[in-house]
């Protein structure tokens, strides 16, 4: 029997003269069943998911009348360890278990610091009524900025690891921090453990669970991003409420505690189902990653116009309290006004991110956005009694939180490597992070006296800058997509 030519030089003989006249084959009959099959490329898919490269595949027939034993080695070149995977299912138990156990984690952390509101009104009148207003607010602006600003350190984590160490640290240091909260007496102790230690672990529940609900979704990222959103929106009408109804009977040792109990309960809900669909490699730390995404002008300018949002958004969730009281409301009344805030912005965080699957992300958010400036200005400015009072609350709810539900959504739709969410996230989120870190003291010195001083200068400026940010909104959308006013961005 003659020798059976090279397999693998077969191959290339082909590939390379694939375009050449054919000519008769001198190859033994014996050897022309192994056949090259190259598959067709894949569909070009929408901006912000990878390209699969076209695999080659080489197979090999069992020779005729043989006895079923290959003739030749088979062989299949899948993607590469560390290559992207296929498109989101965008649905199915796995997806929306982990759409479930983001929920919990969202409810915990972000919602925690959705009731912000209730602890400056508390310090104020309790354990550091001697304090100014402007240094009282640095514990809560504390929460927001390490929350927000941890998103380089944990998406680097994610992009490496995944997300299920990102979620175990994050429920010790969570839960942690609200024990020594409970323990707390001087001004520097609630500094370290509410401002600091606490945040920690809400940063890392916060980034982990979005950014591992983004790798399962595409066409309907905003909807699922939207529903995990609603579980901060669930935890700030709870948590308030027990905070307020338990500190009279248990004593505020005792709510901390039970507020974390509570947490560490729905946090091991969140380590059990969060998982990301990605294939993580650790790979080489360059600080310079979270540089990279700021060559990008879509991405500087959405990072610019939610910096400038959040730079205003979260002065209500902090001074609407104080400012009912101001003018007449009861304690008790007042301390409802978070709760009614949060429950109305789970609707937010439902119906426009529904609409912005189908109508445009950008569009949602630059709508909605508006909205809350000319509530703003229209409504609270003016709010002098308990009806108007309580009307802005319930509508700004809706509408801050569809615009808090529509950034991580924005980000992901300008990522054209889902493998490099993590970072760009991280840096997106690391920049807004400021914002978060200086409105509320600016809010403050702006307002020396909560309780009998005018709320003129701080309504103006909340207003003023979210416009701006809506104003960049624009711009991004114009640059992504074109000018035209029917277009989904």
């Amino acid at each position: 029997m003659p020798p059976t030519p090279d397999i693998q030089h077969s191959v290339e003989s082909i590939i390379t003269d694939s375009n050449a006249p054919s000519e008769p084959s001198s190859t033994p009959a014996h050897t022309s069943n192994t056949q090259l099959y190259v598959e067709p490329p894949k569909e070009e898919l929408p901006l912000g998911e990878p390209q699969i490269s076209p695999k080659t595949v080489v197979k090999d027939k069992p020779a005729a009348g043989g006895d079923g034993e290959k003739t030749g080695a088979s062989a299949q070149t899948g993607p590469p360890p560390g290559a992207p995977p296929g498109p989101p299912p965008d649905g199915g138990l796995r997806a929306w278990m982990v759409v479930l156990g983001a929920f919990c984690g969202l409810f915990v952390s972000f919602g925690w610091i959705n009731c912000i509101g209730v602890f400056l009104d508390y310090y104020k009148t309790h354990q550091l009524s001697d304090l100014p207003t402007s240094t009282v607010t640095w514990i809560t602006s504390l929460e927001i900025f390490m929350m927000f600003f941890g998103g380089p350190i944990v998406g680097v984590f994610f992009d490496n690891f995944g997300p299920r160490w990102i979620l175990i640290a994050g429920t010790f240091f969570h839960v942690f921090g609200l024990m020594m909260v409970s323990i707390s007496k001087e001004y520097y102790q609630f500094i370290l453990a509410q401002g600091v230690c606490s945040p920690i672990g809400t940063s890392a529940l916060f980034h982990g669970c979005l950014t591992s609900v983004n790798t399962w979704f595409r066409e309907r990222r905003a909807l699922a991003l939207g529903v995990t959103m609603t579980g901060s929106s669930v935890g700030g009408v709870i948590f308030p409420i027990m905070v307020a109804r338990l500190i009279p009977r248990v004593g505020f040792g005792w709510t901390m505690r039970i507020c974390g109990f509570m947490s560490l309960g729905l946090l091991v809900i969140a380590n059990a189902t969060v998982q990301s669909r990605l294939n993580h490699q650790r790979k080489p730390f360059h600080p310079l990653d979270f540089v990279r995404p700021l060559r990008d002008i879509p991405f500087v300018l959405t990072t610019a116009a939610t910096f400038c949002v959040y730079w205003g958004l979260f002065l209500p969730f902090a001074f609407i309290p104080t400012q009912a009281q101001r003018y007449g409301m009861s304690t008790y009344l007042s301390s409802y006004l978070i709760p009614i805030l949060n429950a109305a912005s789970i609707l937010g965080r439902l119906l426009p991110p529904y609409l912005a699957d189908l109508l445009g992300r950008f569009n949602l958010m630059i709508a909605t956005s508006l909205f809350s400036v000319i509530i703003v200005l229209a409504l609270w400015l003016p709010s002098r009694s308990n009806a108007p009072a309580i009307v802005f609350t319930a509508l700004y709810g809706f509408s801050s939180g569809a615009v808090v539900s529509l950034a991580p959504a924005l980000i992901a739709q300008i990522t054209k490597d889902m493998r490099e969410i993590g970072v760009r996230s991280g840096t997106y989120f690391g920049i807004v992070s400021f914002a978060a870190l200086t409105g509320m003291p600016i809010a403050g010195a702006l307002l020396p006296d909560p309780l009998h001083g005018s709320y003129l200068k701080l309504q103006i400026f909340c207003g003023v800058v979210m416009f701006g940010g809506i104003v960049l909104y624009v711009f991004a959308r114009g640059v992504i997509k074109g000018w035209g006013f029917l277009h989904k961005v």
